[in-house]
């Protein structure tokens, strides 16, 4: 992405309060100066329209060389998002529950039926390890589909995007998180002592 998508996708989310700066503890129990909260986006209509056009042109450019069916995302925030993502690329969508239906539509899939065949791209909000990216797709691969591209708004750069790749997924972010910083520190959004300590936290 140029610089010009990168500041429109950081300023999305920081006016949209996707991504607050302070002491968060994590799923690890760590503790991260940043936290990304996607379903922010539903408060901010205009900035949700802003993340889902950019997500629809990256899918755009991944269709010019291969074929795609559908988008599939897992329950929650990339469920949230991948709706308006599809509404703009005109593809049919599924989410993969988390866990199995036990009542009405049994199973672990909404939305479109998946079938044979199908060439699924998988949509998230954003990629730490990767680890929640198998599990999303564990569902459509046993149904058949074939799960080539995943895009995700945030790649926190904690080696989920290098992990995923080397097991032949191709991996694809509207922007890194020292990206949104960068672009947040040189808007005035953020003073420089505030994007220090998140870029320090980056490189460790």
């Amino acid at each position: 992405m140029d610089l010009a998508t990168t500041d429109k996708v950081a300023n999305a989310l920081y006016e949209s309060g996707c991504i607050k700066f302070g002491s968060f503890k994590i799923k690890s129990g760590a503790l991260s100066p940043y936290y990304i909260d996607m379903a922010r986006l539903l408060s901010k209509p205009k900035e949700l329209c802003t993340i889902t056009d950019v997500a629809a042109q990256k899918i755009r450019l991944i269709t010019d060389t291969d074929t795609l069916t559908k988008l599939a995302s897992i329950e929650l925030k990339g469920a949230l998002i991948v709706p308006s993502i599809a509404c703009k690329v005109n593809l049919p969508c599924v989410i993969v529950r988390k866990e199995e239906k036990a009542y009405g539509v049994t199973g672990r899939i909404a939305g479109a039926d998946v079938t044979e065949g199908d060439k699924i791209l998988f949509v998230d909000d954003v990629i730490s390890e990767g680890l929640s990216k198998i599990e999303g797709i564990k569902p459509l691969r046993e149904l058949g589909a074939e799960v080539k591209h995943i895009l995700v708004i945030v790649n926190r750069e904690q080696g989920g995007k290098e992990n995923l790749e080397k097991t032949g997924y191709n991996v694809h972010a509207l922007a890194k998180v020292s990206e949104i910083v960068t672009s947040l520190q040189k808007n005035g959004k953020i003073p420089d002592d505030q994007a220090e300590t998140v870029l320090d936290y980056i490189k460790k």
